[in-house]
């Protein structure tokens, strides 16, 4: 019981996070994407760069940073989500296209909600990169699962 009220919770906060990351207006949100962009620069040059160093940096990889986070934050969603159905029910393509489809609802939510932010626009872009995110986070869950299964039914063979 208490692994299902902790996973609900990760999930609740999975989702309570890319809501807050798309409730920032466009400017706190590029000084954010910046701010790693630099931050990373700097620590794999071993040192401060100059204004025109971060801004060609900032030029260069903003768009990497920003669409892979969108990746990242969507493939922990679609992990959180699997890992929470597994609780309730043993894994099937229902149960596997169930989370893929919530999380696809959820990048949809999320991009609506971004177009009544100051400066920001909704992206069918983004959900595509989204549910791509949710996609390999779902299988990366279901991969680890059939690893694990086939792990404990050799075991209890030998």
């Amino acid at each position: 019981m208490i692994l299902k009220i902790i996973k609900w919770i990760l999930v609740i906060l999975c989702m309570v996070q890319i809501f807050m990351f798309s409730n920032d207006p466009a400017d706190e949100s590029d000084k954010k994407s910046n701010f790693i962009i630099v931050s990373i620069a700097e620590v794999l040059a071993g040192r401060s760069l100059s204004g025109v160093e971060r801004q060609k940096k900032i030029d260069e990889y903003v768009v990497l940073v920003r669409k892979g986070a969108h990746f990242f934050i969507y493939f922990v969603l679609g992990f959180l989500l699997l890992s929470l159905f597994k609780e309730y029910k043993d894994l099937n393509t229902k149960i596997i296209l169930i989370s893929l489809l919530l999380s696809i609802l959820y990048a949809c939510s999320d991009e609506i909600h971004q177009l009544f932010v100051v400066g920001r626009s909704g992206s069918i872009i983004d959900v595509g990169i989204d549910s791509l995110g949710a996609l390999f986070g779902t299988y990366f869950y279901y991969f680890i699962y059939l690893i694990r299964r086939k792990y404990e039914q050799e075991k209890t063979v030998c």
